[in-house]
């Protein structure tokens, strides 16, 4: 894609989270996959990855380093919020020095705050998370405004990277969602699943945490390890005592449970009532009903 489009890179807004992380994970593998062809001297590889890192084609750059390769076509931001831990930020990081990309850390609560601001200014009301006493409505509005916020910024970021790093062009913006939360609903609409390309939009979520529990170790970027093994929150909820936003909990299902629906609906191609009927032998802690 990167190189038919005539982009010059890729932007990812990397959370910490299995999905994200493992969108990053899959550009780090293919920055390894050139660094072979390089080595090898395939000349094709050679000179699409001068053209890609704006250097003279007819120079003497090879891309013998995956790293250094990465650190030229991939950028990764954490965009962090009140409501994100210091793991996440710290998985983000360490993940992005595995595969080399060139890693921003940002907050964003001065812009969700911005736009909190303009309904208080205009409807005189101050829309309040769940934790804090507001409402169901509230309580996602607030969460959907950092979502989408991001998704804003990365394509700001996108089309003024190349600027800010003395380069011409533009990068191409990745998304990172799983196949199972968009056959569940849940995501929210112009995230930062809104992107040029979403290499994970096929995938389930199961078989995401089995690819980076194999690349920990096969790829050599262990922080992948340590991701696959955490358990997956949007922070987008503020955290409070005896409270923590969790994914599972959200969507009221495990992922497991969320697989096989997937699996039902894809592969045996089942519509509601035919899914229903192989579900009721397999899901015999719910009665028919629930």
């Amino acid at each position: 894609y990167v190189r038919r489009s005539g982009a010059i890179g890729f932007f990812l807004p990397l959370s910490g989270g299995a999905d994200s992380s493992s969108v990053c994970a899959l550009l780090g593998s293919m920055c390894r996959l050139v660094a072979e062809q390089a080595r090898s001297g395939n000349q094709t590889v050679i000179e699409d990855s001068r053209r890609i890192a704006g250097l003279p084609l007819d120079g003497d750059y090879i891309p013998v380093d995956h790293r250094e390769f990465c650190s030229r076509i991939l950028h990764t931001c954490y965009m962090g919020s009140s409501n994100s831990s210091s793991e996440t930020r710290d998985r983000a990081k360490r993940l992005a020095a595995d595969v080399g990309s060139y890693h921003l850390d940002i907050n964003i609560d001065g812009i969700t705050t911005a736009i909190v601001n303009v309904i208080t200014t205009v409807c005189n009301v101050t829309p309040r998370f769940r934790a804090h006493g507001g409402t169901m409505t509230e309580n996602l509005a607030l969460q959907n405004i950092q979502a989408r916020s991001r998704m804003v910024l990365a394509y700001f970021f996108a089309q003024l990277l190349p600027w800010v790093r003395g380069r011409s062009g533009w990068l191409l913006v990745l998304g990172a969602g799983n196949v199972d939360e968009g056959l569940r609903g849940y995501m929210t609409k112009y995230d930062c699943s809104s992107a040029d390309i979403n290499p994970i939009g096929g995938i389930s979520k199961k078989d995401l945490f089995r690819f980076m529990a194999w690349g920990g170790t096969h790829l050599g970027f262990p922080t992948l390890t340590e991701i696959a093994a955490a358990q997956p929150t949007p922070e987008l909820e503020p955290v409070v005592e005896g409270y923590r936003q969790l994914s599972q909990d959200d969507m009221g299902m495990t992922f497991d449970e969320l697989s096989l629906f997937g699996r039902l609906r894809k592969i045996s191609r089942c519509g509601p009532y035919s899914m229903w009927e192989k579900l009721l032998p397999l899901w015999k802690h719910l009665s028919p009903r629930e």
